[in-house]
């Protein structure tokens, strides 16, 4: 889902960037210095998640994350996923440091939205409620990933509107990868660590 450099439009990288800014600075202030290695395992995690990727046009298909970083982190998912996508363009070149705050709202904001659709549900007791919750926040992240991508480059250009489609429709498959990846997830975070869940060991 990484958006290449040279691809999308002024505006529309100046409109990513600040809401990327705005979303870090918010997280940043909500990060208490108990909770900084639990942001950290998992940006790393989603740093190894979303390094296998498939090439597909301007953009790339790939595990990402986002709803189980979102669900645990809230809006500390912006500077978590920040700080991982740094680091994939630095290192490894995905998308780039021109893309960076579009990238990062992509797959930040998702996560930030299903923390208050589904939290709730994954933080119940009663592990279906906990699992459907999960389920949803996962594929959901996925689905508003791809929309915000298919949208940013329908914006860009007409030219995109098929490239735009395309990614969309193949982030339907991972939609249900990452639902189930996210499900199997919380299930083993669940038994090893439920305080993380806002619940008692």
């Amino acid at each position: 889902m990484h958006i290449s450099e040279g691809v999308l439009s002024a505006p529309v990288l100046i409109a990513g960037a600040l809401g990327t800014g705005i979303g870090t600075f918010i997280g940043l202030k909500k990060i208490s210095v108990e909770k900084v290695p639990q942001i950290a395992l998992l940006s790393a995690a989603f740093f190894v998640a979303s390094l296998v990727h498939v090439p597909l046009g301007p953009s790339s298909v790939h595990l990402v994350l986002n709803g189980l970083v979102g669900i645990l982190l809230g809006l500390a998912t912006f500077p978590a996923l920040l700080v991982g996508l740094f680091l994939q363009a630095l290192i490894f070149q995905f998308g780039g440091l021109t893309t960076l705050g579009v990238n990062t709202f992509n797959m930040a904001f998702p996560g930030v939205v299903v923390y208050y659709l589904f939290g709730p549900l994954v933080r119940s007791s009663r592990s279906l409620i906990a699992g459907v919750g999960a389920f949803l926040a996962g594929a959901l992240a996925i689905l508003l990933s791809g929309i915000l991508v298919a949208f940013e480059l329908t914006f860009t250009g007409e030219s995109f509107k098929a490239a735009a489609k395309l990614i969309l429709a193949a982030h339907l498959p991972v939609m249900i990868i990452e639902g189930i990846v996210t499900v199997l997830l919380v299930s083993f975070l669940k038994k090893v660590r439920p305080e993380i869940f806002g619940q008692e060991v």
